[in-house]
């Protein structure tokens, strides 16, 4: 049922009815409780509770201006939370959710002020994983879970990714397997004539355009985009040291890497499989090559680049708006590295 944490009484617990009643209770007892979603793993609590709420920003060290998204099992009652104001914002949950797209809409402040921090909206999200629906249908609360991991840091892909960060901080760690969806949900602004993407994911404008008939992309000096997490602070640093070359320059890869090695240390290489055939004999970590392979293999390469001294990053190319999300984590984890510019 349990997997046991090294030096620790602390637990990785299975999915079952048992565990999900002990979850339960320490939700009802403004604990927090970590999650698995398709995309990353969540440190829930619960979203009524302004007591819970404070935890999360406590254990996360997470500013308190940086909002959080609720997650719902797929059969909860939205008109109890927010004013669902728009025609296209059904039409969208019809065509993507469950799914890895968060909806933001004009709340009822039903839930802790602090949940939005004190904005009048409130993002929500239902979850496509059969875990994470499991676990909201269990509770049938609305759960306010950021990613589960110390602020700044890589989002968790794995029950094991979360321990490493928070150990026995935190009660439990729900533990249903590798998260394949990779990255962060889309967040999207319903409130307003025209939806408008806040923070870009594996749900991407042109997808909700062929849907509602238009899509935007909010600019990043947004007023809007106070209403999403993951669009102000610096986020997805692993805890290593990482250098950025821009893509085809393997000749100064291989330099640093051979002056790494060298020096007694242990490199790894992040790149895509285009890059492969110019980088034989170094440890690589692929991305893939495609956009949702990346997306997919981004975060458990940036926690696998923290097992080496050092983690090489090597631009690529952006040749869709997947590809595009994907990107826009790869810069912002290496976004203190030295560059080879």
């Amino acid at each position: 049922m349990t997997f046991s944490c090294s030096q620790s009484n602390v637990k990785i617990f299975k999915i079952t009815d048992k565990t999900l009643e002990i979850a339960k209770n320490y939700i009802l007892n403004d604990q927090l409780v970590a999650f698995p979603t398709e995309t990353v793993y969540g440190l829930g609590a619960n979203a009524f509770s302004d007591e819970a709420i404070r935890a999360v920003y406590t254990a996360k060290g997470r500013p308190l201006d940086n909002p959080l998204i609720v997650h719902v099992h797929k059969d909860y009652d939205l008109s109890t939370l927010i004013y669902d104001d728009n025609a296209y914002a059904k039409k969208l949950r019809e065509a993507f959710l469950p799914g890895p797209l968060t909806i933001v809409y004009r709340s009822k402040n039903a839930v802790s002020d602090l949940v939005s921090c004190g904005l009048n909206t409130l993002a929500i999200r239902v979850p496509s994983s059969e875990s994470a629906q499991r676990f909201l249908k269990y509770l049938n609360l609305p759960i306010a879970a950021p990613s589960a991991n110390i602020s700044k840091h890589t989002s968790a892909v794995t029950a094991e990714h979360v321990y490493e960060d928070f150990g026995d901080t935190i009660p439990m760690i729900l533990d249903g397997g590798r998260c394949e969806g990779g990255i962060e949900s889309t967040v999207l602004d319903a409130t307003g004539e025209v939806p408008v993407i806040l923070r870009k994911g594996l749900i991407t404008a042109e997808m909700v355009s062929k849907v509602v008939g238009n899509c935007v992309y909010a600019g990043n000096a947004s007023e809007l985009n106070k209403r999403s997490p993951g669009t102000k602070y610096r986020h997805y640093c692993p805890k290593t040291t990482t250098f950025l070359f821009e893509k085809g320059d393997y000749e100064a890869v291989k330099k640093l890497y051979d002056v790494s090695v060298n020096q007694g240390k242990k490199p790894l290489v992040m790149c895509t499989k285009k890059d492969e055939p110019y980088l034989e004999g170094l440890n690589l970590f692929s991305l893939g090559e495609n956009g949702c392979q990346m997306a997919s293999r981004l975060y458990y390469g940036l926690h696998e680049g923290e097992r080496y001294d050092l983690l090489i990053g090597i631009k690529f190319d952006v040749n869709d708006e997947v590809t595009l999300s994907v990107e826009n984590r790869f810069l912002k984890a290496f976004a203190s590295s030295e560059s080879s510019n």
